[in-house]
């Protein structure tokens, strides 16, 4: 028909936006809905989309507005108006405030970043120790290439899974160990990378070995974690999150939610019940040291002999990092969502230093709090500042 012609992408969201129907936080939910591909990214998308998370940053930003403009309207008229005694103090108790949630809102470690984009797993490991069978065991296809030749995977091949709802990018690595072949030392190399980079790393290791070491020291290994940490530059673990006596790398032991131990091709051993056995002490160990149990798991990826309690503990800690998406006050889920709520929770604390040298510079670092929250959901203007000044204090009147 004459006139008429076929909307652009986005072009009606755009629209929405710019007639005030929909903030940036609520487009950005819209796009991430149309994109989601769990259950669980399904249901933080729809929360967002319908308006949740801007809520809280329009209430701030409410909030906020009425601080700059009692901070300016005293700097302004304080000596010509009446002013009313303690608007200050309101300021600082309401910065505070603010400041204490901001903190909060930071500290939720990245859970809706991650349950946005996926928890990044990465699947560690000597070569030939099953690294490779498990991934394509988990994915149920052949996504990566098996031989027994050691060294058969030279780079990262990644795959995206859904484990329970929630979205998991599977990285399987080369095989870490010391080698004279350029191509294999940058696979290695690429593997620790991404060991450093993983939210969850899992160890792979061959129970015949383990079960070697153990006959070897009769009642020396207590725990995997104890063989692991005796056997750093025997598994190549140099430089990776279980290499915690590094202090180039980390100076206290790895979160428990983020390793995962598993000792591989049970089949192959007649003593399954001993390392069976030991794995349970070891689980039963761990928890004194404040370690939560079920880190540690035997299975063979041949027979698929404890897959599902492989897989339900791996279920187990991605939820914990990605949480309920529907439970408590909702998570930002974006990278520029941290970055202004950095900047603006850095304001504020810059606010009561500088109150007391100069409320003018005071007022500043408020209203560059106010214009972070305001980069974030894409509304804000000077005018609004006017009006709550005029609409306070009556001046002009």
């Amino acid at each position: 028909m004459k006139g008429l012609r076929p909307a652009e992408a986005g072009e009606f969201t755009k629209r929405a936006f710019q007639n005030g129907k929909l903030d940036l936080t609520e487009v950005e939910g819209l796009a991430d809905l149309i994109h989601a591909e769990t259950e669980a990214q399904r249901k933080q998308a729809l929360r967002q989309m319908e308006g949740d998370l801007s809520k809280l940053y329009s209430d701030w930003s409410r909030r906020l507005l009425k601080c700059v403009a009692n901070v300016e309207a005293y700097i302004d008229f304080s000596e010509d108006e009446n002013i009313e005694d303690g608007v200050l103090d309101y300021v600082d108790r309401e910065v505070s405030q603010l400041t204490e949630e901001l903190e909060h809102h930071l500290s939720d470690g990245r859970r809706g970043e991650r349950l946005r984009s996926g928890v990044q797993v990465a699947i560690l490991g000597k070569p030939n120790v099953g690294k490779s069978s498990l991934l394509n065991a988990v994915c149920q296809r052949p996504a990566a290439i098996v031989t027994p030749i050691a060294g058969t995977t030279r780079d990262v091949v990644e795959s995206a899974v859904n484990l329970g709802g929630y979205p998991v990018l599977l990285s399987d690595t080369a095989g870490l160990r010391e080698t004279d072949d350029i191509v294999e030392q940058e696979g290695v190399r690429r593997a620790r990378q991404r060991a450093q980079q993983a939210d969850i790393s899992v160890l792979v290791l061959d129970s015949t070995e383990v079960l070697a070491a153990m006959s070897q020291r009769p009642g020396h290994y207590l725990t995997l974690q104890q063989y692991v940490q005796d056997h750093i530059p025997d598994l190549s673990l140099q430089g990776t999150t279980f290499d915690t006596e590094n202090p180039d790398f980390n100076k206290t032991a790895p979160s428990p939610d983020s390793y995962l131990i598993v000792v591989n091709k049970a089949d192959l051993v007649v003593e399954g019940a001993h390392l069976k056995s030991f794995v349970a002490s070891s689980e039963l160990a761990t928890e004194g040291d404040s370690v939560r149990s079920g880190d540690v798991c035997v299975m063979s990826c041949l027979t698929e002999e404890g897959m599902d309690g492989f897989l339900e503990i791996l279920q187990h800690k991605v939820k914990q990092m990605c949480g309920n998406p529907l439970a408590g006050n909702p998570s930002f889920t974006q990278a520029r969502h941290r970055a202004h709520l950095t900047g603006c929770l850095q304001a504020l604390r810059a606010y009561p230093d500088t109150s007391a040298l100069d409320l003018v510079l005071a007022a500043e670092e408020l209203r560059i709090a106010l214009r972070h929250l305001g980069k974030i959901t894409g509304r804000l203007g000077a005018e609004e500042i006017l009006d709550v000044i005029f609409r306070d204090f009556c001046i002009g009147k």
